[in-house]
């Protein structure tokens, strides 16, 4: 797929706020693309620079070759869902949908016969009569899905437009948006600050902090291989440990320095040099634990611990286990469960192990001019007590 939708060094300022800062960015026809941040960090700003509703203070914005950061948002083949979906109240399911064809004064049969087939695409030809106070949250985005595809966009833009659902519905809508991408084939560029959405949903993601691009990849490239250590926390859960690199084994492992800890074996494919400071992330869920310590295997790493505080969850069990200074948090899949089995509880001796591979470095020192940061955000491996 060729580069479709492009941001060419965009840069917006409100006030004294910088809500995006020289942001490239490409995306590609018929992609699903998820811009993802917490609140602030620039994803609406960019959603609405693409729509036309506000212009950048530099840079260019690019569709399909065209340069459209001077076009007004009803010149764009672009079109916008919002969180409210703005659906009028007075007009029918069918109504609304049919808006934008009927303000562009097309031909009523086809107008009629592309709504019948949006009704069909979303799966309400039986409500086609209701208005919008006689549907529920997620009948509401269906429509206003439609009314949006029914002009033929070759971008439709997502802001957080499943927010207000409850957390079922929410589950229930985002495969119904899946399914609609694949049936209509265009590019889909999606604001959330929800990771669970941006990671089910995407073909990329762009994830975001203080307007900039953190990094763009695959979900589980984003997840498994994070590039900073903002994008490491922000995406599920993950134990910082803080130190250096002691020595080198051969290309690809080396040993780390934490204080407080026997030494660390760790996959080294940042190539860092010995004495180089760094924050190892593990994923709670890479970590193993049992009360015995298991048979010694090459390049795994075992830590003894005492359990501080355990949560079941019935598909799984989180343990909170404190080893040196830190505090680590495991998570153990029940993919097996024996009510026989001895349990691991509170207060109980116990050892944690994880392979090489499954730990992953970051750099100690980020250049704040490469939009990196300076210092770890808050995590489940931070020391104890500031040990």
């Amino acid at each position: 797929m060729a580069e479709f939708l492009e941001f060419r060094g965009v840069s917006k300022r409100f006030g004294t706020i910088q809500a995006v800062s020289d942001v490239s960015l490409e995306i590609k026809k018929g992609e699903f693309f998820s811009l993802l941040g917490p609140s602030g960090c620039g994803k609406t700003t960019m959603l609405r620079v693409a729509a036309g509703f506000e212009e950048p203070d530099a840079g260019r914005v690019f569709l399909d070759g065209q340069d459209i950061t001077g076009l007004p948002p009803d010149k764009r083949k672009v079109n916008t869902i919002f969180q409210s979906y703005a659906l009028f109240p007075h007009m029918t399911v069918r109504d609304n949908i049919a808006f934008g064809l009927a303000i562009a004064k097309r031909p009523k049969s086809e107008i009629r016969t592309e709504v019948d087939r949006m009704l069909e695409l979303i799966r309400m030809a039986d409500q086609a009569g209701k208005k919008p106070d006689q549907l529920s949250g997620g009948q509401k985005q269906r429509v206003a899905v439609a009314r949006a595809l029914i002009n033929k966009p070759d971008v439709l833009l997502l802001d957080e437009p499943l927010a207000a659902l409850d957390l079922k519905l929410r589950q229930k809508m985002l495969i119904e948006l899946d399914i609609i991408h694949d049936e209509v084939g265009i590019t889909f560029l999606y604001v959330t600050h929800d990771q669970a959405e941006a990671m089910s949903l995407s073909d990329r993601i762009a994830v975001m902090d203080n307007g900039r691009i953190e990094q763009v990849g695959a979900p589980a490239e984003i997840y498994e291989s994070p590039r900073t250590s903002f994008v490491a926390a922000f995406i599920g859960d993950t134990n910082f440990l803080e130190g250096r690199v002691h020595d080198c084994l051969d290309r690809d492992y080396c040993r780390l320095a934490i204080a407080g800890l026997p030494e660390i074996f760790c996959f080294n494919d940042k190539v860092l040099q010995p004495g180089q400071p760094i924050y190892l992330s593990i994923r709670p869920e890479k970590i193993h634990i049992s009360h015995d310590r298991p048979e010694e295997k090459s390049r795994r790493n075992y830590l003894p611990g005492i359990i501080e505080d355990v949560i079941y969850l019935g598909s799984n069990t989180k343990y909170w286990v404190r080893v040196g200074g830190y505090r680590i948090q495991v998570l153990r899949q029940h993919d097996r469960y024996f009510l026989d089995e001895k349990p691991l509880r509170w207060k109980d001796e116990c050892w944690i192990w994880w392979h090489a591979d499954d730990g992953f470095m970051l750099d100690h020192f980020r250049k704040a001019d490469e939009g990196l940061l300076a210092v770890p955000p808050q995590s489940v491996g931070e020391p104890i007590n500031g040990k």
